[in-house]
């Protein structure tokens, strides 16, 4: 009679000559665990950075630079935050590579730059903005998208300027005035949202007349 057991039959014991040993499987998952929550408890904040700390989704401190230790799996959270790096956003025009000679984009952004004088002049206007954050607590949680607010505010801010005044002081003697004037506004209506951005400069570039009529205003 054969005695073989199922295995034998099989082939098993050939193919798998160790034995399943449970323990040994139990050590393993306990040391993958362990390395789990070991690589999520240390932390590094670049030396222009800050950190928002979370503790369960609720903001509990702000980390320095350095290397920091946190709570792992997800139990603390941490958002890093550029503060001492200048943004800038740029309107009217788009820079394509900026370096010696900077290169801009052929797009037209007439949407933006489009804008009725107080003596109801049309001028093309481009312009920068150029911000910082100095509480990103207040960036990441009061406001849902910073960008898009400054960039509504700008234009806001701008066109109202410069329909303020007639076309002959924007084009010279005013410039310089309106760029405090947008600069001081655009920042109060930021303060009043709790931003968390601090407006650096707001500086007018090119003001000129549409394509349509630079001949005719040429002339006069």
């Amino acid at each position: 009679m054969d005695f073989r057991t199922p295995e034998e039959l099989l082939g098993l014991r050939k193919k798998f000559p160790f034995k399943f040993k449970p323990g040994l499987v139990a050590i393993f998952a306990a040391v993958f665990f362990v390395l789990i929550v070991v690589s999520t408890m240390f932390y590094k904040i670049n030396h222009n950075e800050l950190g928002v700390v979370l503790f369960l989704g609720k903001y509990i401190r702000t980390s320095t630079p350095g290397h920091h230790v946190k709570l792992p799996l997800g139990i603390e959270t941490v958002t890093p935050v550029k503060v001492k790096k200048i943004f800038k956003e740029e309107f009217g025009f788009r820079s394509v590579q900026a370096g010696v000679r900077t290169r801009y984009s052929a797009q037209s952004y007439s949407d933006e730059s489009l804008m009725l004088t107080g003596d109801l002049n049309a001028l093309d206007v481009t312009w920068i903005v150029q911000f910082r954050v100095k509480d990103p607590v207040k960036l990441l949680y009061q406001i849902r998208t910073p960008v898009a607010t400054i960039r509504d505010i700008s234009e806001v801010v701008m066109r109202r300027l410069v329909g303020d005044y007639s076309v002959d002081e924007v084009l010279t003697t005013k410039r310089a005035e309106i760029n405090d004037l947008a600069e001081i506004e655009l920042q109060k209506v930021l303060d009043s949202y709790e931003s968390g951005i601090d407006i650096v400069t707001v500086k007018l570039q090119d003001v000129t007349p549409p394509a349509k009529v630079q001949a005719a205003f040429n002339e006069v």
